[in-house]
């Protein structure tokens, strides 16, 4: 697995920028349009539970689960942005992940944070 499977986030200069702060340093808040979120849930498949079962015996990293919640992160933040854009915004702040198991046949992933309206300063 290359780097680029490891992460997320955005490219330079996205259409609708998000952050994990409550501000952007330069930028005023003009509007505050309300929370957005993008949910998930992915299953695993029995091959990677068999492969996560036998490397836990015996330590080290689970490359599979890992490179599929990177996917599952990445899907949940998509669909934040597409909501964010979609109800006129482009910013969401105070963006958090929420990972829970779901029913014990898979990860629940959920993105969200505040979707805003921003201006630079000036």
């Amino acid at each position: 697995m290359g780097i680029e499977e490891y992460g997320g986030g955005q490219g330079p200069q996205p259409d609708v920028l998000v952050v994990t702060t409550n501000d952007v340093p330069g930028y005023r808040v003009r509007e505050v349009v309300g929370e957005v979120f993008g949910l998930t849930v992915r299953s695993r498949h029995l091959g990677s539970q068999i492969g996560a079962g036998l490397k836990s015996m015996i330590g080290g990293e689970l490359k599979g689960l890992t490179k599929t919640l990177v996917q599952t992160r990445n899907q949940a933040m998509d669909r934040l942005v597409e909501q964010a854009r979609a109800r006129g915004a482009n910013a969401v702040l105070a963006f958090r992940f929420d990972v829970t198991e779901a029913a014990d046949v898979g990860t629940e992933v959920c993105a969200y944070g505040t979707a805003v309206i921003i201006d630079r300063d000036g």
